[in-house]
């Protein structure tokens, strides 16, 4: 995978943040569906919310960690498959990031 373009390295750092707030709040609503599920015994909610966790906290690092341009594409694919960009913001791509971008996808 090469390096991203300049000018698609700075919509992402400027997007990035904001996509990591939605993937917490989504996680953190995942939790309080799960926890609030009175069918369940405690036991049972504790062990689906240490699965929640375990699963996100894998997604949320190869979303978002050690952000670097050789990584990328690979991790605007990530973002994009969690749903985490608004249609504006992944329009914000040049049209070859975003034809990588579903490539991956589609793998």
């Amino acid at each position: 995978m090469s390096d991203i373009k300049e000018s698609d390295w700075k919509v992402l750092r400027k997007i990035h943040k904001e996509a990591l707030e939605r993937f917490c709040k989504q996680t953190l609503s995942e939790v309080k569906r799960t926890n609030s599920d009175s069918t369940k015994s405690y036991h049972q909610r504790y062990l689906d919310l240490w699965a929640i966790l375990r699963r996100r906290d894998e997604e949320m690092a190869q979303a978002f960690d050690d952000l670097r341009r050789s990584k990328a594409i690979l991790q605007i694919a990530v973002i994009k498959r969690l749903g985490l960009f608004t249609e504006n913001e992944f329009s914000q791509f040049s049209q070859e990031t975003r034809d990588q971008v579903n490539l991956i996808l589609l793998a």
